[in-house]
This record gives C-alpha cells, sequence and structure tokens, in this order.
C-alpha cells in the first residue's frame, strides 16, 4: 500500500475518492465518481444490478486495484495492491456471501487469523473462548462461543461475521445485503448493533436492495446508475418513492433499457395448469410458496437478490428437495428426488450460471446432444447424428457463428445461453424453468432470447423465470409473483405494471 499527504484535520471525512473510473474489457463499470463517508456515519448505497456499487466497494476494500482517481483516508491518499492492504488500513467488509468456517467453532470464527496464544506458543482456547463470549455479548449476541458455527442459523451467522470485522480493528465496514436472509427480530439486532458501532465513531456502508431497511438505518443515503453516481442526500425529507424515482432516472437519457413505460399483462386463467405448487418450504430461504404456472404462459417470478427464488427455482428441478409441501406436475402429485426425476416429469432447467451445465471446451453439437446421448446412441456414439440435431438448432435459434462444430467457449454469453436453451429443446419438456435468462447479455442478445422464449410459450410450453432484474421479468412475462425474504407478498395479473411498480412491492 502507498501513501500521502500529512495528518488529517479533525473534520476530514473518514473516506473520500475523488474521480474513480474503471472498466472491463472496454465496458465503463464507473465513470468519474466522487464519494464521502464521514467519522460515525452510516451511509446507504442504492442502485440497481450492475449500476456500479459493488464495483465501488470493491475499490476500497483493495478487490479492484486497477483504476482511475484517488482514494483517500483521514485525508491521507491511498492505493492498495491487496484487500490485506485494505484491512491493514482499517477497511473490513461483509460479503452478501459468507465466508465463515462452517466447522469450526464460534470463537475459531471470531478470532480467525488471530488466535491468542500462551506463554508456549500455542493456541489458548479459554482466554479464545472467554473472549469471543464477551465480545459477542457487548453487540447483545448471546450464542455459546462452542458452538460449531454451521450449525447456527444463517442470520446468527452473519451477525457473528460483522462481529469478526468489527473485532478486527476495522474503522471503516462495508455491508454488502446484510439484511437478505435475516428475520425482521434479526433485522432489528443488527440494526441496534450497526447503531452502537456508528456510536463509538466508526463508519459503515450500507448497501441493500431493500430501500425501507436503507431509510431506516441510514443517516445519508446515495444512488448509483449506469456507473455514476446520481446522488447523495441525508434520509430526512425523502422516502421509497423519492429512492425509486433515483434509481430508474426517470427524465434523463440513460433509459434505453429500462422499460419504464406501462407493460400490459396478459395472463391466461383458462388455460391449463402444468404447473402447480403447494406450501413449498425449504429451510430459510422460503416459506409457504403456492402458485401454479399455465400451459402457454410466461409466469415471472421477481425478487431482489437473496430473497429466496434461486433456491425456489433449484426445487423445482429437483436440485434441491423441500420441507414442507408438494409440486403437481400436469394434474399428477410428484415428488422430485433428483434433476433425473424432474427431466423425467417433463421440467427443464437452465440455471443463473451456464457453467455449471455446460462444458466449454466442447463443440456446440456436443453441448446441445448431451441430454440425448442416450436415445440416439444405444452402443456407440454418432457424431454426425449428434451434428444434424444441433445444426436445426443453430439455424432455429440464430446461434452465431452459425456452425455447430465451433468450441463452445468461442460464443458470446448471449449464445452459449441459446445453446444451454437447445440442449433442453431437443426434447420438449412440459414445463421450462430459467433462472436469470439475460443476465450479462448485450441489448441484441437479450432481445434474441427473449424472443425465444416466447415462441416456446406460444409453442404451449409453461415457462416459469426467475430473476432480480425488472427488465428481464418485465421484458416476459405475462403474469407476475413478487417474493421479498423468502415468501410471496404480491401478484401482478391481468393489469398494467411498470418498473417503479414492481420495485415498490419487492
Amino acid at each position: 500500500m502507498t501513501s500521502e499527504n500529512p495528518a488529517p484535520a479533525s473534520d476530514t471525512p473518514r473516506l473520500q475518492m475523488r474521480g474513480i473510473s474503471k472498466s472491463f474489457g472496454g465496458v465503463a463499470a464507473l465513470r468519474d465518481v466522487d464519494f464521502t463517508l464521514r467519522a460515525g456515519e452510516i451511509h446507504g448505497l442504492v442502485g440497481e444490478n450492475g449500476a456500479g456499487k459493488s464495483t465501488m466497494m470493491k475499490i476500497i476494500a483493495g478487490v479492484h486495484t486497477g483504476y482511475e482517481g484517488r482514494m483517500l483516508i483521514d485525508g491521507r491518499e491511498v492505493h492498495f495492491r491487496s484487500a490485506r492492504d485494505a484491512l491493514a488500513a482499517g477497511i473490513g467488509m461483509v460479503h452478501q456471501e459468507l465466508s465463515i468456517m462452517p466447522d469450526l467453532t464460534v470463537a475459531e470464527n471470531v478470532y480467525l487469523g488471530k488466535q491468542p496464544v500462551n506463554a508456549a506458543g500455542l493456541v489458548d482456547w479459554p482466554a479464545m473462548t472467554t473472549g469471543a463470549r464477551a465480545q459477542l455479548k457487548s453487540l447483545g449476541i448471546d450464542v455459546d462461543p462452542k458452538t460449531r458455527m454451521g450449525d447456527l442459523p444463517i442470520g446468527l451467522q452473519q451477525l457473528i461475521e460483522l462481529a469478526r470485522v468489527l473485532f478486527s480493528g476495522a474503522r471503516i465496514i462495508i455491508l454488502d445485503e446484510p439484511t437478505s436472509a435475516l428475520s425482521p427480530p434479526e433485522v432489528q439486532l443488527l440494526f441496534d448493533v450497526l447503531k452502537g458501532v456508528r456510536a463509538s465513531g466508526r463508519s459503515i456502508v450500507f448497501i441493500s436492495h431493500f430501500l425501507d431497511d436503507i431509510l431506516s438505518i441510514s443517516d445519508t443515503v446515495t444512488v448509483f446508475r449506469n456507473g455514476r453516481l446520481v446522488v447523495t442526500h441525508g434520509v430526512e425529507g425523502i422516502d421509497k418513492g423519492w429512492l425509486i424515482d433515483k434509481m430508474i432516472g426517470a427524465g434523463h437519457e440513460d433509459l434505453e433499457e429500462s422499460y419504464l413505460g406501462n407493460i400490459a399483462l396478459a395472463s391466461k386463467p383458462d388455460a391449463p395448469v402444468v404447473l402447480a405448487a403447494e406450501g413449498l418450504t425449504y429451510g430459510r430461504a422460503y416459506a409457504d410458496i403456492s402458485f401454479e404456472a399455465k400451459a402457454g404462459e410466461i409466469l415471472g417470478i421477481y425478487g431482489f437478490m437473496g430473497c429466496g427464488q434461486i433456491e425456489l427455482a433449484r426445487t423445482l428441478f429437483g436440485k434441491l428437495r423441500p420441507d414442507r409441501g408438494g409440486l403437481s406436475i400436469a394434474g399428477r402429485r410428484r415428488r422430485l428426488r433428483n434433476t433425473t426425476q424432474a427431466r423425467e416429469a417433463g421440467i427443464a432447467f437452465v440455471p443463473e450460471n451456464r457453467r455449471s451445465m455446460l462444458f466449454y471446451e466442447q463443440p456446440v453439437y456436443k453441448n446441445v446432444s448431451i441430454s440425448i446421448l442416450a436415445r440416439i446412441s444405444r452402443l456407440w456414439l454418432r457424431p454426425e447424428k449428434e451434428r444434424e440435431i444441433a445444426r436445426r438448432h443453430v439455424e432455429s435459434l440464430h446461434i452465431r457463428p452459425p456452425r455447430a462444430d465451433v468450441a463452445l467457449g468461442a460464443l458470446s454469453g448471449g449464445n452459449q445461453q441459446k445453446v444451454a436453451l437447445a440442449k433442453w429443446l431437443t426434447h420438449r419438456p412440459k414445463v421450462l424453468v430459467l433462472s436469470e435468462p439475460t443476465r450479462g447479455m448485450d441489448v441484441g442478445a437479450k432481445d434474441d432470447v427473449v424472443k425465444i422464449v416466447r415462441a416456446l410459450a406460444d409453442e404451449g410450453l409453461a415457462v416459469v423465470v426467475v430473476s432480480a432484474e425488472p427488465e428481464t421479468v418485465l421484458s416476459l412475462a405475462d403474469r407476475v409473483l413478487v417474493m421479498k425474504k423468502g415468501r410471496i407478498v404480491h401478484e401482478f395479473a391481468n393489469e398494467t405494471i411498470s418498473k417503479d411498480r414492481l420495485l415498490a412491492a419487492a
């Protein structure tokens, strides 16, 4: 880490970012951003997916090192070479995906990497247990330090990871979606802890899609949009509607993909039910989920990251087995114990992570035919048959380049997603579940995928689209269910809907 400049004055901001710009592969993620964080402040950070929030925080936390602009801590200019540099400078980050060690005890997690030692140079286990108990109690967390971390609810795990960052001596604490997996009592406990941290003079950046939480705990809020900082404002006198307007950017020129206009939903109430879920519950991810998906209809399931929609999609394909509730497919009750049974029942699934279902070193035709090899190759492989099937899909789905023998890894993300769809279309399913089907695509590729999915619904498939991107849901769905913290909280059907209404419901 390098630093320069004189010691700070007493009123100097804790953190200043000046003219920060960052690009990935020629695409600007941040553009000339100025951001200020003061001592003893909880600063809320909001913006849509891809707005630049995470990129900015990863620069502060030393994860991204190559950027333009200046960063100052207590008036001294710094440039971190690694996350270790940032931690040494007093910056700690609690990511949405927790980094706890589930097989270690609570005490071992609290003291991870800095265990106390005795005179013989060995770990002082009694001192670690006693210290962890005292530290957690000071935050209002009542838990046995000898408990295995993985046995605790996710909410307590999150609070203990926060405790670890606090006790590391961090003066700047970045929290990424800290309430996404918490129950209301746990949220209140977290807020009580954060108020105590603020009173000690430390500074917190609180990133969340839950605007009510942002307004409840923050002193100041900053809105990011399209890689730019749009506005910073005290929470006094602003509300959820004001934030949504600033996030979406009504009246600005940056609306080419925002689908701000009203979308007329046209559900199909008389169509036959193909998939019915009743009372599905899985751990703390989601509870009491019931819905129907109908032939020829695209059902959108929308919610912010961490609301349980990803786990629900995996349950529909047999990847996760629910604790309670059940599924019916074409009127027949089914208990899906694995993905093979789901596939045999007529359910196809394209996950949010294409890498989990595709083979990037193999040619396109191998990826397309893999799900039907047993049907077309009884004793030995038949590459020409595989190529013939793949060529039809390459042509019908407009995959570019239009070659079945090219390596999948050479294709763009949008064309890889078309191959993922083609894999399932070799034998038509009854239900197609798509998780984040347009994530990471350019406008043209998104439009292609939207047209393909709509055409499949027109042919009678029941399609379930799960996404945290409102544009994806609005561009595809005939009916929309909104999930929030593991439950369905609203349904939009046979009405006009806009992006701001969708955001407000979530």
